[in-house]
Order: structure tokens, then sequence, then C-alpha cells
């Protein structure tokens, strides 16, 4: 897998966020170290969500409900 690290961010939830393009696979680390990876999620959207002000905002607005995952 060739995963690209979002910008460091600060987040009262979310510890890390990757993703890989090719395979068009999320990968969300929460502060608790759970992970999820959600997936056919489409390249625009994993830019949108790196550039959003609030990862926990736009991952409950734009991503959880709106693509299949799984915990990690």
């Amino acid at each position: 897998m060739a995963w690209h690290e979002f910008a460091p961010f600060t987040s009262s939830n979310i510890a890390a966020i990757r993703y890989d393009e090719d395979q068009l696979l999320l990968e969300v680390e929460f502060l608790n170290g759970s992970r999820y990876q959600y997936y056919e999620v489409p390249p625009q959207l994993a830019q949108a969500f790196d550039q959003a002000g609030s990862k926990g905002e736009f991952l409950a607005a734009s991503i959880k409900g709106h693509y299949r995952y799984s915990r990690v």
C-alpha cells in the first residue's frame, strides 16, 4: 500500500488520518487507539478531508454513514 499521511492537525478525538489512493482506502485512528478503514473513498473527498478545518465534523458529515468501513 502507498499511504499518504494527512498534514499535522489538532483534534479532540482523531489522532491520525491516512489515505491510499490506489485502493481508495481511508484510515482514521482515534485518540483512544481504535482504527477504522473506510472503503471506496474518492480522492477528491480525501483531499477535502485533509483540508477541512474540523476533522471530526467532516468525518461525521461526509464519511460516516456514507462509506463501508471496518475496525482494524
